[in-house]
């Protein structure tokens, strides 16, 4: 079976770093509103950009540019400068979404290589040679494609990757073609502002045109009425049959604006879940405790498997947004020696490491506190003390402190620490 790449979202420089520490083969995230993600291009300077450009090639890994924005008339101009000032950082591809944006990257960056957005719904064949025989390498297929037409396409078209998203939010609307955000907050999404109206909770009413009457509908409590929000997609568990259909060259994970910790447990799961489907030892709920502990809005085995008239669970009506399983409590500075708290910490609390890949941790005790291994396989540190980097000794640390805090010992550059959610501790 061939390699199947893992491309991870890069909201920023930290992010970037993360993907790639937890397992990810190449990034994808942008500079300005050419990007689908304005909050997330906004964390890029080009300086920045170009920054994680370098420290991915010094790994052997790639970034991939977004300029996938559906420009206007009077953009144009801006987009042929942003074209050129991208390709001089010698990125390697460029995501573009419209057949005029292809041929303009040809003319201006004639050496990268050109992946077609999603946002193009590539679906079948037909479609993909078009694009193949302009000149795409790649193609992001539409978020609505089974696996049988990816397949389908890699029959005809051999020589013409494929990308498919396996992880992360969905839109309600076809492929994200959708202008609830236009209609409603002048927000357009299909030029990377989108301000999320589906996610928001709405309340019904009914009407009669002929006496023009109106009356609030009412739920009961806790039923909810988030009517447009679709679920998170999570093909963890299928990544064993899309390793063995020898149709998919990448992977794909959402997510340029969601948290550090995002980045890290998607990465981490999906790698392992790509390891484990090629040396035929696929555990689907070893991924899926993972994903479990992020923050999701439910979650969803979308279309690759099923047709959308197969089945009716792609809707979260009840919630925008749950907590998931685990709260991160610290993220370990690139000193090795302090974390920053992200959530709260106490004495004698006990808390679990979750750290990048082939990374060795060493078990440690003294006044401190401790880093030991449990039965379960699992690392954990304990604080007998909390001392700040400037020595004072705190009862407990919350997010929002900037001190950074003392390790017991060292612990590698970008592990996290994470403890169970008081929800699911009251569960237990």
């Amino acid at each position: 079976m061939k390699k199947i790449e893992l491309l991870s979202p890069a909201g920023n420089l930290e992010k970037l770093k993360i993907a790639f520490a937890y397992g990810a083969d190449a990034v994808y995230g942008g500079v300005s509103h050419f990007s689908l993600r304005i909050r997330s291009g906004k964390e890029f300077t080009f300086e920045t950009f170009k920054e994680g450009i370098d420290y991915a090639h010094s790994l052997g890994k790639k970034v991939y540019v977004t300029i996938n924005g559906f420009p206007f008339n009077s953009q144009i101009e801006l987009l042929k400068k942003h074209i050129t000032n991208v390709a001089a950082m010698k990125p390697d591809a460029l995501i573009v979404a419209t057949p005029g944006v292809v041929a303009l990257c040809h003319e201006l960056a004639p050496g990268i290589p050109i992946h077609l957005s999603t946002q193009a719904n590539v679906m079948n064949y037909l479609d993909a040679k078009v694009y193949y025989d302009m000149g795409v390498k790649r193609i992001i297929a539409a978020r609505e494609i089974s696996l049988k037409d990816v397949t389908e396409i890699k029959k005809h078209l051999p020589d013409l990757e494929i990308e498919i998203f396996v992880h992360g939010s969905m839109c309600f609307a076809y492929s994200g073609r959708c202008l609830v955000s236009a209609v409603q907050m002048g927000r357009v999404p299909n030029r990377g502002s989108c301000a999320n109206d589906c996610r928001f909770e709405y309340t019904l009413y009914a009407g009669n045109e002929d006496h023009g009457s109106l009356f609030r509908l009412e739920e009961d409590p806790g039923v909810g009425t988030y009517i447009f929000n679709a679920k998170d997609m999570n093909l963890a568990s299928h990544v064993d049959e899309i390793v063995k259909s020898g149709a998919v060259d990448s992977i794909k994970i959402e997510g340029r604006t969601k948290s550090p910790y995002y980045a890290a447990v998607t990465a981490y799961a999906y790698s392992m879940a790509l390891k484990d489907a090629q040396a035929d030892n696929f555990e689907a709920q070893t991924y899926q405790n993972e994903l479990n502990t992020t923050k999701n809005r439910g979650f969803t085995d979308a279309y690759l498997v099923h047709k959308p008239f197969d089945k009716n669970d792609t809707q979260n009506y009840e919630y925008a947004l749950s907590a998931g399983s685990y709260e991160v409590t610290g993220l370990v500075q690139s000193d090795e020696n302090h974390f920053l708290c992200k959530y709260k910490v106490y004495p004698n609390d006990e808390i679990e490491i979750f750290a990048p890949l082939n990374v060795t941790i060493d078990e440690v005790e003294n006044e401190l506190g401790s880093i030991y291994k449990k039965e379960d396989g699992k690392y954990y540190i304990k604080f007998n003390k909390i001392i700040t980097e400037s020595d004072k000794e705190l009862e407990s640390v919350h997010s929002g402190n900037v001190n950074p805090i003392k390790l017991p010992g060292k612990l590698p550059y970008m592990t996290m620490l994470r403890t169970k959610s008081e929800e699911e501790n009251i569960e237990k």
